[in-house]
């Protein structure tokens, strides 16, 4: 490729891009010889895209195929488009999708879209196109959840997103910022970042060792406005770091990843939980949450700011009012320690332990990539077209882990592993 079609805008390191593309594909997806890889962008993050697949193809990928998304024209929808398109969605689209992955295909998101797209929008069409989304895009999804695959995410620092992470700033020095905090988040901003990756992962996987050797029942979060009990699935398996998905790659799902995470018993949390962290969704900044939760139910939901559209989520179907994660995140991390609001869901859940709303994960079970959907099911795992992270965790926050004859031992104190 030549120079002119590998620049980086101004303000972002041409070499860390160029690092982050090759982190995705080593570190993130590994990709194995011949696979071939989809991917999807916002347009902005063509410079990534770019360095990705030559990455992907130095890798020996088979055929890399690439899905973009631009925001005036999903604007233009909203502005112009007839009413009933709201309950529609490309299904062809999302169909040959989950054909490239029963055929083992890799995936590869790239995130970076302005987080406030869609806050001027009808909130009433917004939902209704989720909710057309997210059903056809499940028979992909169910692949991606199910870890058929290997995949992964990365971010680009995309200037509709940094102007709002770093308002007042001038466009290039917010894109500056934001560039950094991502090379630093995702690590490559270090001398060697598939070896940091390598450490890091080792980290992680000593949390989740010694989580999985409790066998914990359940887990008790207490701190400011929260008293919640979180009862875990029969039968769960914690995961953090690199995992191995059913088609024997080891990948790094997110970049970046600080957590360690189960799957909780679709039926078995109780109490209320505050939330520590503003929750970005759909153009809607959504502020000190408060859900109370009887029998794995959210029963009564709050919000000082966003309630509409957390609500509306929550209707979505049955189980999303119920969770299909919980994740310990040390508020030690250093996406915590950034201070930053980014905006985006796979920066901020890595700030703070949270849980999520709706679907669950099924390798969170042990023999998890050789249960169906009822066993699944069986064994307390939530299912929802949703899946929504929002942070429970902070310097305050205690963790109690809750062994099934009730002795308790503790887990985190003030944010940090016990």
């Amino acid at each position: 490729m030549s120079d002119l079609s590998l620049a980086a805008p101004a303000g972002v390191d041409p070499a860390m891009l160029d690092r982050l593309g090759e982190v995705a594909v080593k570190v993130g997806l590994r990709l194995a010889e011949g696979q071939d890889l989809v991917m999807t962008a916002p347009i902005a993050a063509l410079p990534l895209v770019r360095r990705i697949t030559e990455h992907a193809y130095k890798a020996g990928a088979g055929l890399v195929t690439t899905f973009f998304a631009d925001e005036e024209t999903a604007l233009a929808r909203y502005r112009y488009g007839a009413d009933a398109s709201f309950d529609r969605a490309s299904g062809w689209l999302y169909e040959g999708m989950a054909k490239a992955f029963a055929g083992n295909a890799a995936r590869l998101a790239i995130a970076g879209d302005n987080p406030m797209l869609l806050a001027d929008q009808d909130p009433a069409k917004v939902a209704r196109a989720n909710r057309a989304n997210s059903t056809a895009y499940k028979p992909a999804l169910e692949r991606i959840v199910g870890f058929d695959i290997n995949w992964t995410i990365v971010s680009y620092p995309n200037p509709s997103w940094a102007k709002v992470v770093f308002p007042g700033e001038p466009e290039e020095v917010a894109v500056r910022k934001l560039a950094e905090a991502i090379f630093a988040a995702s690590r490559v901003d270090q001398a060697d970042p598939v070896a940091a990756w390598r450490e890091h992962n080792a980290r992680l996987h000593a949390r989740r060792d010694w989580l999985n050797e409790h066998h914990f029942a359940a887990l008790h979060f207490s701190g400011p406005g929260t008293d919640l009990t979180v009862g875990l699935g029969d039968g769960h398996f914690w995961q953090g770091g690199a995992s191995t998905a059913k088609n024997g790659i080891e990948c790094n799902p997110n970049i970046p990843s600080e957590e360690v995470f189960t799957t909780p018993h679709a039926a078995k949390v109780d109490g209320v939980v505050r939330s520590t962290k503003p929750l970005s969704h759909q153009g809607t900044l959504i502020q000190d949450i408060e859900v109370r939760f009887e029998g794995g139910r959210a029963v009564s939901v709050r919000a000082a700011k966003g309630e509409e559209v957390l609500t509306k989520v929550m209707d979505t179907d049955e189980g999303a009012r119920r969770l299909g994660e919980v994740a310990l995140v040390p508020n030690s991390s250093p996406i915590s320690q950034s201070g930053l609001l980014f905006y985006n869901t796979l920066f901020d859940e890595n700030a703070a332990s949270h849980i999520a709303l709706g679907q669950c994960y099924a390798k969170c079970f042990i023999d998890g990539g050789k249960l169906t959907p009822e066993e699944v099911a069986a064994r307390g795992g939530n299912q929802s077209l949703i899946h929504i992270d929002w942070m429970i965790g902070s310097g305050e926050i205690d963790i109690d882990g809750i062994r099934a004859d009730g002795g308790r031992v503790p887990v985190m104190r003030r944010g940090e592993w016990a």
